[in-house]
């Protein structure tokens, strides 16, 4: 799996590349192995701030690479267990989409070229999204036959209406960055968007990452919890929060007008 991901870690910001640029970053069984080990390597780095995640050469990914797909049973992509949950909560399968929104840190995906199928579920994963106006998006999977099985259907539906995904399933129509954006696939529309996507990192970066964690961890918990549950946990990690050196760093760099000095999120 060398060389199927490239990691640049700089001023706290880590930038993740799928590198197959030949083949459009399409995914083979290689592809999946260094993707989910790639947000590995990030959780257990605590200097870590931001990730972004983007594409070499012509696209961010082209979906399966459909050479590595076969019926024969063994050592090909689709060879693993479907209904096995091999990572966690997830299949290898989904946990390359999932394991973007596990990631403690926030993690912006620069999306351009073209962005089909597993491509497509795996920038959902991202917190957020800059999508460059000609991108080509689709939720291919119909086309073979099959459903978005790589946490598509979980993520999908926290911004996008349901009959709009379900339309988009049904005929796997391809739309461009200017849709995206409408129906709430992507955040922003850029003409640059690695370039907003690093403005962006380096503002989160800038804040206090114990508590940029501890906002991901309750935003991605909230869809799923009653309103009791819900500001219980609220309550929960704030109170891990106050008085804390990074949130007391926080307040004094304001009011003194300095940059502030925070310690790495597992060490405040």
């Amino acid at each position: 799996m060398e060389g199927r991901v490239r990691i640049e870690i700089e001023d706290h910001i880590a930038i993740v590349s799928l590198n197959r640029p030949d083949k459009l970053n399409a995914l083979d069984d290689e592809m999946f192995h260094a993707i989910i080990a790639s947000a590995k390597t990030l959780e257990e780095n605590a200097s870590i701030r931001a990730v972004v995640l983007k594409g070499e050469g012509r696209a961010f990914c082209a979906g399966i690479d459909l050479s590595s797909f076969s019926f024969e049973g063994a050592n090909d992509i689709n060879s693993d267990a479907i209904i096995s949950r091999t990572h966690g909560i997830a299949n290898k399968w989904q946990k390359v989409a999932w394991a973007w929104r596990e990631l403690s840190v926030p993690v912006i995906a620069a999306v351009h070229g073209v962005c089909f199928g597993g491509g497509l579920q795996i920038m959902l994963g991202a917190d957020i999204k800059y999508v460059h106006p000609e991108t080509k998006l689709s939720i291919m999977e119909m086309k073979w036959g099959i459903i978005p099985d790589m946490a598509g259907t979980q993520l999908m539906r926290h911004n996008i209406r349901e009959d709009v995904i379900k339309e988009l399933t049904y005929t796997h129509r391809v739309f461009l960055g200017e849709e995206a954006v409408q129906h709430g696939f992507a955040s922003h529309l850029s003409e640059n968007p690695l370039e907003d996507a690093l403005v962006l990192a380096k503002e989160i970066a800038s804040k206090s990452p114990s508590a940029i964690v501890r906002a991901k961890k309750v935003l991605n918990k909230a869809p799923y919890l009653q309103e009791a549950e819900g500001l219980q946990m609220e309550s929960d990690e704030q109170d891990l929060l106050l008085k804390q050196h990074n949130q007391v760093e926080a307040l004094f760099s304001q009011m003194q007008k300095r940059e502030a000095n925070f310690h790495d999120f597992r060490e405040s």
